[in-house]
């Protein structure tokens, strides 16, 4: 056990051991939110459990209640109250087909950091009802790797380019320049390609509106634009036109959820495939035509790595099952 931790109780319970133990955050883990550092370190355990012991004060941090947004500091007391993880032999494993695939899609690599073209499909990380996502499996295929870790995320349908850090000094470097406005301030540029109903103007290249999550019935959470939202914007370009659809690119310039689909929609111009906010009868229709799935591709990220003044950019080209019947698609000049 390293000299920062300190356990203060211990069961044993089958395969599984339940403890009580006090972790001292050193430099290397300052800076990163709780609730990801709890997710990382707990590895297991569902992240509705993990909310739910932080809602109920059985986390502390300097014996003090917290929210799980809280960043942690150097020197900080953490205490993790017992919570059983998953029984040994009952993580699921990852495929050879999937680790392979995986393998095939690393676009970028160097010492603190992966970028990787997700397949579509595939969801960024386990839990509701998700056994094995991308960072569990890039984790199995590199087991003495400590610190892999999510940097942003995707949805599950989106595919294209997503950065994994493999040092903490990476994580919060490049987590910190995700808050900036673009890759030329020392951010990091987020480009991505959509097929839109529609004819997208080519005067449209900017939409500004606050966004606001919403539960609905049924516990469906949607985002829409609202007064109350939080500041949103999303750059837009027109690539080319198809009869009664647009191929576009996004750049969103903030990070909110579901925000190119959203002021897509907000422009007149759902994304095809959206389940969620686009049109039900003309996703059936691009059924036909091979368009199964929401058509988004995180195309090119743009970003500075720590103590580089060079600008470093990663393309991930637009996946077969995009391209294919795109091609299919009748040009508009």
């Amino acid at each position: 056990m390293k000299k920062h931790e300190k356990t203060i109780a211990q069961t044993n319970e089958g395969s599984s051991q339940i403890e009580v133990s006090i972790v001292e955050i050193d430099s290397d883990q300052a800076g990163q939110r709780l609730d990801n550092f709890l997710i990382a370190r707990l590895k297991g355990v569902p992240r509705s459990k993990i909310y739910n012991v932080i809602r109920k004060g059985e986390v502390r941090v300097n014996k003090g209640r917290i929210k799980p947004e809280y960043k942690l500091m150097a020197g900080d007391s953490v205490r993790i109250p017992p919570i059983r993880t998953a029984e040994a032999g009952t993580v699921a494993k990852a495929s050879h087909q999937m680790m392979a695939l995986l393998a095939d899609s690393i676009l970028f690599e160097d010492d603190g950091l992966l970028v990787v073209n997700k397949p579509p499909g595939l969801a960024v990380h386990g839990g509701s009802g998700i056994t094995l996502g991308l960072i569990e499996t890039l984790r199995q295929m590199r087991p003495d790797a400590r610190h892999l870790e999510l940097v942003h995320r995707l949805d599950r349908d989106t595919s294209g380019c997503i950065m994994v850090a493999k040092k903490r000094s990476y994580l919060r470097h490049l987590q910190a320049a995700l808050r900036e406005k673009s890759a030329g301030a020392g951010g990091i540029q987020k480009v991505y390609q959509a097929l839109v109903m529609g004819e997208w103007s080519k005067r449209c290249h900017r939409v500004n509106a606050p966004l606001l999550k919403m539960e609905v019935a049924g516990g469906e959470r949607i985002v829409k634009v609202h007064p109350e939202g939080k500041p949103s914007l999303t750059e837009f370009k027109l690539l080319r036109r198809f009869d009664g659809l647009s191929l576009i690119e996004a750049r969103p310039i903030t990070g909110r959820t579901h925000q190119i689909r959203v002021h897509a929609q907000y422009a007149g111009h759902s994304l095809v495939g959206d389940e969620k906010y686009g049109d039900d009868q003309i996703n059936a229709s691009m059924r036909e035509l091979g368009i199964k799935r929401l058509f988004l591709h995180a195309s090119a990220l743009a970003f500075y790595l720590p103590e580089s003044d060079k600008l470093t950019r990663v393309e991930a080209p637009l996946p077969l099952d995009l391209a294919a019947p795109l091609g299919r698609l009748r040009v508009v000049e």
